[in-house]
């Protein structure tokens, strides 16, 4: 019977199981991330995204609770909506640097303005995208993968079934968050939690680099205001 020397059968051992396989490369296990890398390989992950659909939830002590949904090139380019816990709603669509906006009948009662009748709203509202400002609960399409504090790792667990690392990021002044990083595959963020004195955010993110579909309303339904103002 032929001995194959041990060094071979290891190097055979490598190229079945793949030379991502740690300790495969050069002979000698390689040095696990530490939680900064990690999660400095994750924002740069998803700072390359081309596509990606982030939805939030946010719980208020004592106020209005909320939540959203952002799909997204990260660029120009998105279809977005938030909702109150009261029902009030406000719909965007930013699409070739134009903003559709439509707010619910709650949303428009809730600013201040009275609707006549007791129709459904469903008319869109169209104006330039140049004109959006801070504050006026439009997205802009863009999101900040950064983080800053002391990072600590977590043991591993999962994320909607999927095998994830969490890291912790404490901020005196800011509360914390924990970023879950999917551990196979690409380094994407899978979810974000944040808990602070007023509020509390839990932050998903979906459908990576997946084809976007962001197309303007429907043109019988949309009110042109971009020449006004």
């Amino acid at each position: 019977m032929r001995t194959i020397p041990t060094a071979v059968t290891a190097a055979l051992a490598c190229l079945v199981m793949g030379v991502a396989v740690t300790g495969c490369a050069d002979g000698s296990a390689a040095e696990p991330l530490s939680a900064d890398q990690m999660l400095d390989d994750a924002n740069a992950t998803m700072r390359a995204l081309t596509s990606v659909t982030i939805d939030t939830a946010t719980k208020v002590t004592g106020g209005d609770d909320r939540s959203s949904r952002l799909t997204t090139d990260l660029k120009g380019e998105c279809a977005f909506k938030s909702t109150s816990a009261t029902g009030a709603s406000l719909e965007q669509i930013r699409f070739d640097g134009t903003d559709y906006v439509r707010p619910n009948r709650t949303y428009i009662e809730e600013s201040g303005l009275h609707m006549v009748g007791a129709d459904k709203q469903d008319r869109w509202v169209k104006t330039p995208a140049s004109k959006s400002q801070p504050g006026d609960g439009l997205s802009q399409c863009t999101y900040e993968f950064a983080s800053f504090g002391q990072v600590d790792k977590g043991e591993p667990t999962k994320v909607d079934g999927a095998p994830a690392i969490p890291l912790k990021v404490t901020d005196e002044k800011d509360g914390s968050f924990t970023f879950y990083v999917a551990t196979e595959g690409k380094p994407y963020i899978l979810k974000v939690v944040y808990k602070g004195d007023e509020f509390d955010t839990t932050t998903s993110f979906s459908a990576f680099d997946k084809p976007l579909d962001v197309q303007p309303p429907d043109k019988a339904k949309v009110l042109d205001m971009s020449g006004i103002g």
